[in-house]
């Protein structure tokens, strides 16, 4: 992080397409950046260089695992690169015995991938049961047949903020293990695994790390413990990928023990250049900005007869809603107006980030009052 805090006119400096286009979608892609075009032509020169790819590649794997690793306050040894959440979650599910203590504790604001995998273990004998919003409704489920909890540091459809610390504390009381979605958090709010507490950590490099698709990260706060070795892995998943041994299935102490082939290099590309951009950052600063530019949002878009969903701001993430018998259709409508939203379920999404301002949310009202005119 830069000594002198960097303004958010500075930041927006780097995404040239916000002079010609609103980005209020950054809850599902960050905006385009200035160091995202210098990477990927970064990779694309390094594979006309005799010898030499593969290597660089390499050494992208490995920088973005540690300045991810830093972002959250974590080791580099506590931090594998995976192809996204959903595996994440699949490498602590099936490292997991549910025989002598069955339960996992969801919660109904979790984000399909994650809870897809969760369910997917009632065939390994785990019990699943889902937990509300409130540190009560974890606590009702929590008990000694509880393995693992989840819970969303930041819910993806309503940026509903979950009492993660809380209920990290009654699940170690109860000694069960706790899993965090922070992909909606990681990026655009301080994220400290230290004081989260928690024994994993999944977050992605798509939208607020502003990379591309293609790439997460598994943080394990003891990754050398575990029920089971992974049975999805790879020549990543080695003590010594490049023994190129295929008769020996060792696993390193480390996180690296939850990787499995190579991960998609144009993705590690992006995420080196959206973690030094965020890395930059003061994050308690960004959240301000966002919350200041949400508040904003649902004052203008509430006084113009907009319906918009939005917990209050201690308890909310880096977006708002607008609800719509047609999310899908008004997030096409939008776009025809160089607007881009995220539509989910009923509502469409709007989210900042430290490159957003007040410009776009009076551009997105001004829309809005068109396309309603129009209907």
């Amino acid at each position: 992080m830069s000594s002198r805090p960097i303004s958010p006119e500075a930041f927006r400096s780097h995404f040239p397409m916000l002079q010609r286009a609103v980005h209020l979608a950054t809850c599902s892609l960050g905006a385009r950046s200035v160091e995202l075009d210098r990477a990927m032509a970064r990779m694309l020169a390094e594979m006309t260089r005799a010898g030499a790819a593969w290597e660089a590649f390499e050494n992208q794997i490995s920088v973005a695992r540690s300045r991810f690793a830093a972002l959250i306050g974590a080791r580099v040894d506590q931090v594998a690169v995976v192809p996204n959440a959903s595996i994440g979650a699949f490498q602590v599910a099936s490292t997991r015995s549910w025989r002598t203590r069955p339960r996992i504790v969801t919660t109904t604001a979790e984000f399909p991938s994650i809870a897809h995998v969760w369910r997917a273990q009632r065939q390994c004998g785990a019990e699943v049961v889902d937990a509300g919003h409130t540190v009560d409704s974890f606590t009702a489920f929590i008990d000694r047949t509880t393995r693992l909890v989840s819970v969303p540091l930041i819910s993806y459809q309503h940026a509903v903020r979950l009492p993660v610390v809380e209920v990290v504390q009654a699940a170690h009381a109860a000694g069960a293990e706790v899993f965090v979605d922070a992909y909606q958090a990681v990026g655009v709010d301080p994220v400290d695994v230290g004081s989260l507490g928690c024994d994993f950590l999944v977050a992605g490099t798509s939208k607020y790390l502003l990379g591309l698709p293609g790439l997460a990260f598994l943080y394990a706060r003891a990754p050398e413990y575990s029920d089971h070795m992974p049975t999805l892995t790879g020549w990543f998943g080695r003590v010594d990928p490049f023994a190129f041994n295929s008769f020996q299935l060792d696993y390193p102490a480390s996180a690296t023990r939850f990787e499995t082939g190579t991960p998609a290099v144009p993705a590690c590309y992006a995420a080196v250049a959206g973690l030094q951009l965020v890395g930059e950052l003061d994050l308690a600063l960004v959240r301000d900005h966002v919350w200041r530019l949400g508040e904003l949002a649902r004052e203008q878009l509430s006084a113009q007869g907009e319906r918009v969903r939005a917990v209050p701001l201690e308890r909310r993430g880096a977006h708002i809603g607008i609800i719509d018998a047609d999310p899908a259709g008004l997030g096409r409508q939008l776009a025809e107006n160089d607007i881009a939203v995220s539509p989910r379920h009923d509502v469409v999404r709007v989210s900042f980030h430290y490159y957003s301002n007040v410009e776009d949310v009076t551009a997105l009202c001004a829309a809005l009052r068109n396309i309603r005119r129009t209907f």
